[in-house]
C-alpha cells in the first residue's frame, strides 16, 4: 500500500487533474498488471467514497451552523442540504439524503468503518449495510459493533454482503433485541404500493408489506389459481391467472372488462395518420413504440370507449409546447396537465420521482406568473427544498420555440440546468377506457 503525506487540503482542481490523467491514459495489456490496476482503482473508489463522506458531513455542518448563527429557526437549519448533496453527486434528493445520513454516521459514530473504507477494505455498499443494520441502536451500541467488526481489518476480510449483513444483525440482536422490534414496526409503517415500467409495454405493480401478509397473499392467489386450472377449460398459465386475479381483486372488475380510467397518449399526427415511426408517449408510463400506440388507439376506437381529442401544438424541431397562462395563483387543471405531460417526471436534475407539485419557478410572491413558462413539475421533496433559505430559480429560453428550460441555483451559488424532454407531440388522445386495453399501468380515474 502506498501512503502519501499531505501537507495541504485536497482541492477539486487536484482531483480533476487526476481524473484528466485517467481519461487520457493508455493501459498495459499485461494481464497481471491489469489485475493490479483494477485492484488499485477499486481502492481509489473506496477512498474517494470516504473522502466524500467527510466532506459531505463538513458541508452539512457548515450550512446548518451558518443558519443557526443567523438566528434561523431550528427547523430550517437542515432544509435543502440533502438536495444540494444529491445535485453535487448527480443523483436525486432522496439519494442525497441517504448519502448525507451515511456520512454523518461514518464521521460521528462509526470511525472504524470509515477507516476501513478509506483503506479500500470496504466499498460504499458494504459500509451502507453496516450503517443500515445498526441504525436503530444507541450511539454507544453502534460504536461497539463498529469496533468489533471493523477495528481489526482481518475481521471482515473476504466477507461478502450477506455475511456482513448477518454479522451486524446478530450483534445488534445481542446488544439490543428491543431495537429490532422497533425497527420492524418502523418498517411496517412504510408499507406501500408502487409501479414501474417493464420492457415490451408491460409494467410492475409492487406491494411492500409485512412478511406474513405477503406469504398469505401469495398462497391465496396460488390456491385460487390452482382451483381454476383444476376445473378445466382455462388455457391461461398459473402465473397469468394469478396476475389477472390481482387485477380483479384490486379493481373489482374482471380482467376482460376493466374499470373506467383515463389514459393520455401523446403522438404526432404523422405517426398516427401517416405511418411515422416516432415514438409516442404514454403519461405515467413513458415512451412506447409507434406501432404499439397505433394499435392501442385502433383497439380503443373499435370498442365502446369514449375518446376525446385535444390538439397540442409543438415546434417541429424542439418539441416545445405552446404556453398557456392563467391569472390564478394555483395552476388550473388543464395547465397542470400540460406541465405534467411536458415535464413527465420531477424537473430537478437527476431526480426521476413522480410529479406531485406544480411549482412557480419565479415565486408568486415575487410577481411570478401562473403560466407554463413559469411552471415546473416537481416532486414534494424537491419543491420543499427549493422553498428553503437561499434557493432561487430562473426560467430561460435560448431561442424562439426552444424546449422549456430553467436554471436551479442552490445557496452555494452553483447552477444546474433543467430542460424539458422532447415531445413527439401534436395531438393528445384522452381515452376513457371501459373495455380494458391497458391494465396495471395507471391508477388515476382522471376527469
Amino acid at each position: 500500500m502506498v501512503t502519501a503525506v499531505q501537507d495541504s487540503p485536497l482541492t477539486s482542481d487536484e482531483v480533476l487533474r487526476f481524473v484528466a490523467r485517467l481519461q487520457s491514459s493508455e493501459f498495459d495489456a499485461d494481464a497481471a498488471a491489469g489485475i493490479d490496476l483494477i485492484s488499485a482503482l477499486e481502492t481509489m473508489k473506496s477512498a474517494g467514497v470516504a473522502a466524500q463522506a467527510v466532506v459531505t458531513d463538513a458541508v452539512a455542518t457548515t450550512i446548518s451552523d451558518e443558519r443557526r448563527e443567523r438566528g434561523k429557526p431550528k427547523a430550517q437549519w437542515r432544509i435543502g442540504i440533502a438536495s444540494q448533496i444529491g445535485l453535487a453527486r448527480r443523483e436525486s434528493p432522496n439519494r442525497g439524503g441517504t448519502h448525507l445520513g451515511l456520512a454523518r454516521a461514518l464521521v460521528h459514530e462509526m470511525p472504524h468503518t470509515l477507516a476501513r473504507l478509506r483503506a479500500g477494505e470496504l466499498n460504499e455498499w458494504r459500509a451502507m449495510i453496516l450503517a443500515r443494520e445498526t441504525a436503530c441502536l444507541t450511539v454507544e451500541d453502534r460504536r461497539t459493533i463498529d469496533e468489533r467488526l471493523c477495528a481489526d481489518p482481518a475481521t471482515l476480510a473476504g466477507a461478502g454482503d450477506r455475511t456482513i449483513e448477518g454479522r451486524a444483525r446478530a450483534l445488534a440482536n445481542e446488544l439490543d433485541a428491543a431495537s429490532q422490534v422497533k425497527r420492524r414496526a418502523k418498517a411496517y409503517a412504510a408499507r406501500r404500493t408502487s409501479t414501474r415500467p417493464a420492457p415490451e409495454s408491460m409494467g410492475f405493480f409492487t406491494v411492500l408489506t409485512s412478511m406474513e401478509k405477503m406469504v398469505c397473499m401469495w398462497a391465496t392467489l396460488r390456491r385460487d389459481a390452482d382451483t381454476i386450472i383444476n376445473s378445466g377449460g382455462d388455457t391461461r398459465t398459473r402465473d397469468q391467472i394469478m396476475a389477472d386475479l390481482v387485477f380483479e381483486r384490486v379493481t373489482g372488475a374482471s380482467a376482460a372488462q376493466g374499470p373506467p380510467v383515463t389514459v393520455d397518449v401523446v403522438i404526432s399526427d404523422s405517426t398516427l395518420l401517416a405511418g411515422g415511426d416516432t415514438s409516442a408517449y404514454m403519461h405515467g408510463y413513458g415512451d412506447i413504440p409507434s406501432d404499439v400506440a397505433r394499435q392501442l388507439i385502433r383497439d380503443t376506437l373499435d370498442s365502446e370507449t369514449h375518446v376525446a381529442l385535444r390538439r397540442l401544438y409543438a415546434h417541429p424541431k424542439s418539441g416545445a409546447l405552446t404556453a398557456v397562462e392563467s391569472a390564478s395563483r394555483a395552476f388550473p387543471t388543464a395547465l397542470g396537465r400540460l406541465i405534467d405531460l411536458r415535464d413527465r417526471t420531477c424537473r430537478t436534475p437527476w431526480c426521476d420521482a413522480p410529479i406531485r407539485h406544480h411549482d412557480h419557478i419565479r415565486p408568486h410572491s415575487a410577481n411570478g406568473t401562473t403560466s407554463a413558462e413559469n411552471g415546473a413539475g416537481l416532486c414534494a421533496a424537491c419543491n420543499y427544498a427549493k422553498e428553503g433559505d437561499g434557493w432561487t430559480a430562473e426560467a430561460r429560453r435560448d431561442k424562439h420555440n426552444a424546449r422549456h428550460r430553467y436554471t436551479l441555483i442552490p445557496p452555494t451559488g452553483h447552477t444546474y440546468d433543467s430542460s424539458a424532454p422532447p415531445m413527439p407531440v401534436v395531438e393528445l388522445y384522452n381515452s376513457r377506457i371501459e373495455n380494458v386495453i391497458l391494465t396495471g399501468l395507471f391508477g388515476d380515474d382522471a376527469a
